[in-house]
């Protein structure tokens, strides 16, 4: 169904440049976030008086990929499927073919990135950090124990969402994940090189590099720095990576127990912990179940 044009005119929806086939959700010309192929709208759902996120893909860009495109028909069929209080909710899919555009309604967290939320408040406990990464954790475990088992493959606190009035976090940005048979494998190369496990660029890896990106996320929260900040190129991270060479960020991280989780998630991948293995962790020792959002 193609979207429905607004009326200028129609004083009840002048703010809206768009409205969803059925006119529920209202798209304003705000601006959330831009991604490679994706742009991320202020919208507002009319029934339930709430703001949405209004993500919209246009598909000319890229439709002779269709690598590209099945990767961008995989986030929102993800998102559809999955059901978590850590995982970003994704309330409607629709293809408007007028428009070649692929639309779909999620949650809105009202406070960013994890990343900008922690920029911007720079005084922050060690025990809120260890509620955010518990969170993190959750959500993970949840994707890794799905049937078939979800890989995210692009954890960073660039895709990982708050609530700044409630602590609540949330994984996002699913456009880069696999789903996986019994053997829990999967073949390509994909993600951030920053938070990429050195196994990845080996094109043979478990849902383990999730841990791996997991633990630089802990890094950056702890010290404010995004992991390999130091290379001005992806060779020379990859290089890093490969040798096994830690982020200089690492030296900043002067709490033993903080480190010690660090390298746990860093470890190689057959003893890298799972999500959930994390998760019982002493690192979260003292935090009770009701301390999250």
């Amino acid at each position: 169904m193609p979207y429905v044009q607004v009326d200028p005119y129609d004083k009840d929806t002048e703010q809206f440049v768009e409205i969803d086939p059925k006119g529920r959700y209202g798209r304003y010309k705000d601006l959330l976030g831009v991604g490679s192929v994706k742009k991320v709208y202020c919208a507002f759902d009319q029934e339930d008086g709430i703001e949405v996120a209004w993500n919209q893909i246009k598909l000319g860009m890229f439709f002779d990929d269709e690598a590209m495109m099945m990767r961008t028909f995989n986030e929102t069929w993800l998102l559809r499927e999955m059901s978590h209080e850590n995982i970003l909710e994704c309330y409607n899919v629709w293809l408007d073919e007028e428009h070649d555009t692929l639309n779909f309604i999620t949650e809105v967290c009202t406070s960013g990135s994890l990343r900008d939320y922690r920029e911007k408040h720079r005084r922050v406990s060690l025990k809120a950090m260890k509620k955010w990464s518990r969170q993190i954790l959750r959500g993970l475990e949840y994707l890794h124990m799905h049937k078939p088992c979800i890989i995210h493959r692009d954890i960073k606190c660039n895709n990982i969402f708050i609530n700044g009035n409630t602590g609540e976090v949330k994984i996002g940005d699913f456009g880069l994940s696999a789903v996986v048979d019994n053997s829990h494998v999967a073949h390509t190369v994909l993600g951030t090189p920053a938070f990429m496990a050195p196994e990845l660029y080996d094109e043979h890896y478990t849902e383990v590099v999730d841990i791996y990106a997991f633990g630089l996320c802990v890094l950056e929260l702890v010290t404010m720095e995004i992991p390999y900040n130091e290379c001005d190129t992806m060779v020379k991270i990859y290089k890093k990576v490969s040798s096994g060479t830690r982020p200089q960020a690492m030296n900043k991280v002067k709490d033993p127990e903080v480190k010690r989780f660090i390298e746990k998630c860093l470890a190689k991948p057959r003893e890298r912990p799972s999500a959930s293995e994390l998760l019982r962790d002493q690192f979260f020792d003292g935090l009770d179940d009701d301390d999250d959002a």
